[in-house]
């Protein structure tokens, strides 16, 4: 049994979710049963804990090959309905990134900026079926000596197109506030002069890195459920901090692990790809992401039950100490303060403003489970976890 009173693999779970056995419930309703239980009995009883998060993730993106044409073209620069996408890969692939605007997007200099359509909107019209307009460029070989394509294509017509992000659902962020005299347009949202609203971005409780914060269930092969398919984690996201200050229950106190995952586009829907529009700073692709956490021992019980209250971070002044990195913070707050509605800062009330749709993270938690539940949704054991702290 070795140093834990309760210890399973992942095939234990794997057999059990196969013959209709298996016990698995939300991140949420986790936190009653160890609470009431103890993590020996949670542990013993649990076999996953289910987690979601939906939220603008910045990093994110897609690779497509949109099919050879006659005659053949090497496409050295491509727009998606008006997008570029990266066409230095190879002939026909490309990537589209969730941040990229319209060509003739005026950007900030009509400030601030509506950033109307971009990258993550094209993600989200492809997976919602619709066509879009390609238009591809090349400067003609012996070989692939076609100049110019263009075209409408659909997800459908893609041999190939794969939602690859290289950063999503960040452990803990910062809570984002404005002591300057004007308003400011972030990647946080609009932040009022004078500190008069906080925007925050996690779900907490439900949100998947929380609930493992040593990443030991999650790493090369993990499956996840993502933007409404299954996906899974590649390694850690670029911008992995693990070695944040944590609190005695090891949860980070400041943004900290990341991870890269990818996914079959064809498979996933625009209720959980959604482009978004951030007033002045830019475009970006909300995504819905869910990790299962296989409960192998009390250990990860305990981690699994962590509750708003034991959450914490950090309030950062965005109109100056971030966009200089001082690494000054103007205090430590804990999710069930943020998610209250209203926090308190230098001794005022403020008002609090989620970018993260804890309605939206709940419901993949149970989607999650309905799915193993059912058997349609088999663990992954990871090759190698994250680098942990």
């Amino acid at each position: 049994m070795g140093k834990h009173k309760v210890t399973k693999t992942y095939d234990d779970i794997n057999r059990k979710i196969k013959a209709g056995e298996v016990v698995v419930v939300t991140a949420e309703e986790m936190i009653d049963i160890v609470q009431t239980e103890g993590k020996v009995e949670a542990a013993r009883r649990v076999d996953v804990v289910t987690t979601g998060t939906f939220a603008p993730m910045c990093s994110s993106g897609a690779f497509i090959n949109f099919g050879h044409t006659v005659p053949a073209i090497k496409a050295s620069k491509v727009w998606l309905n008006n997008v570029p996408a990266y066409g230095g890969i190879a002939a026909v692939d490309c990537y589209i990134g969730a941040t990229e605007a319209c060509e003739d997007d005026p950007l900030n200099r009509v400030y601030p900026g509506e950033f109307n359509y971009g990258g993550g909107h094209v993600i989200q019209d492809l997976v919602a079926g619709k066509a879009v307009h390609l238009k591809a460029q090349g400067y003609g070989t012996d070989c692939y000596p076609r100049k110019t394509l263009e075209k409408e294509i659909t997800l459908k017509q893609m041999p190939y197109a794969q939602l690859f992000n290289p950063r999503n659902a960040y452990q803990n962020y910062n809570c984002a506030v404005n002591l300057s005299a004007k308003t400011i347009y972030t990647y946080m949202g609009a932040l009022k002069p004078r500190c008069q609203n906080a925007n925050y971005c996690s779900a907490g409780q439900l949100s998947p890195l929380f609930n493992d914060p040593y990443y030991k269930t999650i790493g090369l092969g993990t499956r996840i459920f993502l933007g409404g398919g299954i996906g899974y984690v590649t390694g850690a996201g670029t911008q992995h901090k693990p070695g944040a200050k944590r609190t005695r229950k090891g949860v980070p106190r400041s943004p900290a692990g990341t991870i890269s995952v990818m996914g079959d586009l064809k498979r996933m829907s625009a209720k959980w790809l959604m482009g978004a529009s951030l007033q002045g700073y830019g475009c970006s692709l909300s995504v819905g992401l869910g990790i299962p956490i296989p409960i192998l021992n009390e250990g990860l019980a305990a981690y699994t039950a962590v509750a708003d209250e034991d959450l914490f971070t950090q309030v950062v002044d965005y109109s100056h100490d971030y966009p200089q990195g001082t690494g000054e913070t103007l205090g430590e707050v804990s999710y069930a303060e943020l998610k209250s509605g209203c926090i308190r800062i230098n001794g005022e009330e403020i008002a609090t403003v989620p970018l993260s749709s804890t309605v939206r993270a709940r419901e993949i938690a149970l989607m999650l489970k309905d799915w193993i539940a059912k058997g349609k949704f088999l663990l992954g054991e990871p090759q190698t976890t994250l680098p942990g702290s």
